[in-house]
Protein backbone atom coordinates (compact mmCIF):
# COMPACT_ATOMS: atom_id res chain seq x y z
CA UNK A 1 0.00 0.00 0.00
CA UNK A 2 1.33 3.42 -0.96
CA UNK A 3 1.12 5.86 1.96
CA UNK A 4 4.02 8.21 1.29
CA UNK A 5 3.25 11.75 2.58
CA UNK A 6 2.45 14.42 0.03
CA UNK A 7 4.96 17.19 -0.58
CA UNK A 8 3.64 20.74 -0.56
CA UNK A 9 5.80 21.99 -3.41
CA UNK A 10 3.60 23.62 -6.02
CA UNK A 11 5.92 22.59 -8.86
CA UNK A 12 5.92 18.96 -7.83
CA UNK A 13 3.87 17.58 -10.72
CA UNK A 14 6.00 19.42 -13.28
CA UNK A 15 8.81 16.98 -12.63
CA UNK A 16 6.85 13.79 -13.24
CA UNK A 17 8.74 13.10 -16.45
CA UNK A 18 11.79 12.44 -14.28
CA UNK A 19 9.91 9.94 -12.09
CA UNK A 20 9.55 6.23 -12.74
CA UNK A 21 6.19 5.31 -14.26
CA UNK A 22 4.37 3.36 -11.56
CA UNK A 23 1.46 2.29 -13.73
CA UNK A 24 -2.10 3.30 -14.54
CA UNK A 25 -4.67 3.85 -11.80
CA UNK A 26 -8.27 4.87 -11.18
CA UNK A 27 -9.37 7.27 -8.43
CA UNK A 28 -12.43 6.93 -6.21
CA UNK A 29 -13.95 10.38 -6.74
CA UNK A 30 -16.61 12.45 -4.95
CA UNK A 31 -15.43 15.91 -6.06
CA UNK A 32 -14.10 16.69 -2.59
CA UNK A 33 -10.71 17.56 -1.17
CA UNK A 34 -9.55 14.14 0.05
CA UNK A 35 -9.93 12.31 -3.25
CA UNK A 36 -8.48 15.25 -5.15
CA UNK A 37 -5.44 15.56 -2.87
CA UNK A 38 -4.92 11.78 -3.01
CA UNK A 39 -5.09 11.95 -6.82
CA UNK A 40 -2.49 14.73 -6.77
CA UNK A 41 -0.26 12.67 -4.50
CA UNK A 42 -0.54 9.59 -6.73
CA UNK A 43 0.27 11.55 -9.90
CA UNK A 44 3.15 13.25 -8.11
CA UNK A 45 4.61 9.84 -7.24
CA UNK A 46 4.50 8.67 -10.85
CA UNK A 47 1.10 7.00 -11.28
CA UNK A 48 -0.92 7.75 -14.41
CA UNK A 49 -4.54 8.39 -13.48
CA UNK A 50 -6.75 7.01 -16.25
CA UNK A 51 -10.24 7.51 -14.82
CA UNK A 52 -12.16 9.18 -12.01
CA UNK A 53 -14.80 6.79 -10.64
CA UNK A 54 -17.87 8.34 -9.01
CA UNK A 55 -20.56 6.20 -7.42
CA UNK A 56 -23.99 7.45 -6.31
CA UNK A 57 -26.11 5.46 -3.89
CA UNK A 58 -29.49 4.52 -5.36
CA UNK A 59 -31.42 3.94 -2.13
CA UNK A 60 -30.69 7.26 -0.46
CA UNK A 61 -29.10 10.62 -1.12
CA UNK A 62 -25.91 11.09 0.87
CA UNK A 63 -24.05 14.13 2.13
CA UNK A 64 -21.51 13.47 -0.66
CA UNK A 65 -24.05 13.93 -3.47
CA UNK A 66 -23.12 16.67 -5.92
CA UNK A 67 -24.70 17.94 -9.14
CA UNK A 68 -23.31 15.49 -11.75
CA UNK A 69 -22.58 18.37 -14.13
CA UNK A 70 -20.14 19.79 -11.58
CA UNK A 71 -18.26 16.49 -11.45
CA UNK A 72 -18.01 16.39 -15.23
CA UNK A 73 -16.74 19.99 -15.18
CA UNK A 74 -14.04 18.92 -12.71
CA UNK A 75 -13.08 15.97 -14.90
CA UNK A 76 -12.85 18.23 -17.96
CA UNK A 77 -10.75 20.73 -16.00
CA UNK A 78 -8.41 17.91 -14.96
CA UNK A 79 -8.34 16.27 -18.39
CA UNK A 80 -9.26 12.88 -16.86
CA UNK A 81 -12.38 10.96 -17.97
CA UNK A 82 -15.15 10.51 -15.39
CA UNK A 83 -17.12 7.28 -15.03
CA UNK A 84 -20.30 7.77 -12.99
CA UNK A 85 -22.38 4.82 -11.76
CA UNK A 86 -25.31 4.28 -9.42
CA UNK A 87 -24.89 1.59 -6.80
CA UNK A 88 -26.62 -0.51 -4.20
CA UNK A 89 -23.32 -2.09 -3.17
CA UNK A 90 -20.29 0.21 -3.59
CA UNK A 91 -17.93 -2.76 -3.50
CA UNK A 92 -19.82 -4.68 -6.18
CA UNK A 93 -20.11 -1.67 -8.50
CA UNK A 94 -16.45 -0.67 -8.06
CA UNK A 95 -15.27 -4.17 -9.01
CA UNK A 96 -17.71 -4.36 -11.93
CA UNK A 97 -16.57 -0.97 -13.27
CA UNK A 98 -12.87 -1.87 -13.15
CA UNK A 99 -13.53 -5.24 -14.79
CA UNK A 100 -15.54 -3.54 -17.55
CA UNK A 101 -12.69 -1.10 -18.17
CA UNK A 102 -10.24 -3.98 -18.39
CA UNK A 103 -12.58 -5.85 -20.74
CA UNK A 104 -12.44 -2.79 -23.02
CA UNK A 105 -8.62 -3.17 -23.08
CA UNK A 106 -7.87 -0.52 -20.47
CA UNK A 107 -4.81 -1.31 -18.38
CA UNK A 108 -5.72 -0.64 -14.73
CA UNK A 109 -3.01 -1.50 -12.19
CA UNK A 110 -3.87 0.58 -9.13
CA UNK A 111 -6.70 2.32 -7.28
CA UNK A 112 -6.41 5.62 -5.40
CA UNK A 113 -8.54 6.39 -2.34
CA UNK A 114 -8.62 9.51 -0.18
CA UNK A 115 -9.40 7.68 3.07
CA UNK A 116 -7.68 8.87 6.23
CA UNK A 117 -8.97 6.64 9.04
CA UNK A 118 -11.88 4.57 7.71
CA UNK A 119 -12.85 1.89 5.14
CA UNK A 120 -9.43 0.20 5.10
CA UNK A 121 -10.86 -3.34 5.18
CA UNK A 122 -13.21 -2.52 2.32
CA UNK A 123 -10.56 -1.13 -0.03
CA UNK A 124 -8.10 -3.88 0.93
CA UNK A 125 -10.70 -6.43 -0.14
CA UNK A 126 -11.57 -4.61 -3.38
CA UNK A 127 -7.95 -4.22 -4.46
CA UNK A 128 -7.02 -7.72 -3.35
CA UNK A 129 -9.74 -9.34 -5.45
CA UNK A 130 -8.94 -7.18 -8.49
CA UNK A 131 -5.17 -7.49 -8.17
CA UNK A 132 -4.80 -3.70 -7.89
CA UNK A 133 -2.16 -1.77 -6.01
CA UNK A 134 -3.86 0.10 -3.16
CA UNK A 135 -2.76 3.75 -3.18
CA UNK A 136 -3.72 5.79 -0.09
CA UNK A 137 -1.52 8.91 0.18
CA UNK A 138 -3.53 10.36 3.11
CA UNK A 139 -3.85 7.22 5.22
CA UNK A 140 -3.46 7.88 8.98
CA UNK A 141 -1.94 11.29 8.43
CA UNK A 142 -2.58 14.20 10.77
CA UNK A 143 -5.74 16.08 9.79
CA UNK A 144 -4.27 19.54 10.30
CA UNK A 145 -1.24 18.67 8.21
CA UNK A 146 -3.46 17.36 5.43
CA UNK A 147 -5.38 20.64 5.40
CA UNK A 148 -2.16 22.65 5.40
CA UNK A 149 -0.84 20.57 2.49
CA UNK A 150 -4.11 21.18 0.63
CA UNK A 151 -3.73 24.94 1.01
CA UNK A 152 0.03 25.04 0.38
CA UNK A 153 -0.36 22.97 -2.79
CA UNK A 154 -2.67 25.61 -4.24
CA UNK A 155 -6.06 23.89 -4.15
CA UNK A 156 -9.17 26.04 -3.86
CA UNK A 157 -11.90 24.23 -1.93
CA UNK A 158 -15.32 25.22 -0.62
CA UNK A 159 -17.70 23.62 1.89
CA UNK A 160 -20.66 22.13 0.06
CA UNK A 161 -22.50 20.45 2.95
CA UNK A 162 -22.28 20.71 6.75
CA UNK A 163 -23.82 18.70 9.57
CA UNK A 164 -26.62 20.94 10.83
CA UNK A 165 -26.18 20.20 14.54
CA UNK A 166 -22.49 21.17 14.40
CA UNK A 167 -22.15 23.90 11.77
CA UNK A 168 -24.64 26.52 10.66
CA UNK A 169 -25.63 27.22 7.07
CA UNK A 170 -23.36 30.28 7.09
CA UNK A 171 -20.43 27.86 6.66
CA UNK A 172 -21.69 26.78 3.23
CA UNK A 173 -19.49 28.10 0.43
CA UNK A 174 -16.74 28.89 2.93
CA UNK A 175 -13.25 28.55 1.42
CA UNK A 176 -10.66 26.38 3.09
CA UNK A 177 -7.94 28.94 3.63
CA UNK A 178 -5.23 29.82 6.15
CA UNK A 179 -7.79 30.81 8.80
CA UNK A 180 -10.11 27.83 8.33
CA UNK A 181 -8.70 25.53 11.03
CA UNK A 182 -8.47 28.36 13.55
CA UNK A 183 -12.07 29.42 12.87
CA UNK A 184 -13.23 25.83 13.11
CA UNK A 185 -11.53 25.35 16.49
CA UNK A 186 -13.06 28.56 17.82
CA UNK A 187 -16.49 27.42 16.71
CA UNK A 188 -16.24 23.85 18.01
CA UNK A 189 -12.89 22.27 18.94
CA UNK A 190 -14.35 18.75 18.71
CA UNK A 191 -14.74 18.98 14.93
CA UNK A 192 -12.02 17.19 12.99
CA UNK A 193 -10.16 19.65 10.71
CA UNK A 194 -10.72 17.31 7.74
CA UNK A 195 -14.34 16.61 8.61
CA UNK A 196 -13.33 12.97 8.97
CA UNK A 197 -16.40 12.20 11.09
CA UNK A 198 -18.82 13.55 8.50
CA UNK A 199 -18.97 17.07 9.95
CA UNK A 200 -18.67 18.64 6.51
CA UNK A 201 -18.02 17.79 2.86
CA UNK A 202 -16.24 19.80 0.22
CA UNK A 203 -15.91 20.58 -3.47
CA UNK A 204 -12.67 21.48 -5.27
CA UNK A 205 -12.99 24.38 -7.70
CA UNK A 206 -9.34 24.83 -8.67
CA UNK A 207 -5.87 23.45 -8.06
CA UNK A 208 -2.46 22.64 -9.52
CA UNK A 209 -3.86 19.88 -11.75
CA UNK A 210 -6.74 22.01 -13.08
CA UNK A 211 -6.69 23.55 -16.56
CA UNK A 212 -9.92 25.46 -15.81
CA UNK A 213 -11.31 27.04 -12.66
CA UNK A 214 -14.94 26.42 -11.71
CA UNK A 215 -16.91 29.52 -10.71
CA UNK A 216 -20.19 29.16 -8.80
CA UNK A 217 -22.84 31.49 -10.23
CA UNK A 218 -26.18 30.45 -8.67
CA UNK A 219 -27.04 28.26 -5.69
CA UNK A 220 -29.57 27.75 -2.93
CA UNK A 221 -29.36 26.46 0.63
CA UNK A 222 -31.45 23.44 1.59
CA UNK A 223 -31.76 21.30 4.72
CA UNK A 224 -31.90 17.56 4.11
CA UNK A 225 -31.16 14.53 6.26
CA UNK A 226 -29.58 16.56 9.05
CA UNK A 227 -27.24 18.44 6.69
CA UNK A 228 -27.26 21.91 5.22
CA UNK A 229 -26.48 21.71 1.50
CA UNK A 230 -25.34 24.30 -1.01
CA UNK A 231 -27.27 23.18 -4.09
CA UNK A 232 -25.43 24.64 -7.08
CA UNK A 233 -27.67 25.24 -10.09
CA UNK A 234 -25.43 27.38 -12.29
CA UNK A 235 -21.68 27.55 -12.73
CA UNK A 236 -19.07 28.56 -15.27
CA UNK A 237 -15.58 27.34 -16.11
CA UNK A 238 -12.79 29.83 -16.63
CA UNK A 239 -9.61 28.96 -18.50
CA UNK A 240 -6.43 29.63 -16.56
Amino acid sequence: MTTKPISTRNDKCKNNKNKKDKGRAVVSWTGGKDGCLACYGAISEGFQVSYLLNFREIQRRSSHDINPDLLYAQAEALGIPLVQKDFISYEHEFKKTVRNLRDSREKIEGAVFGHIETHKNLVDRICGELGLELIMPLWQRNSEQIMNDLIDSGFEVILLSVKADLLGKEWLGRSIDETFICDLKKHNPSIDPCGENGEFHTFVIDGPLFKNKIKIMESEIVLRGGYWFLEISKFETEKK
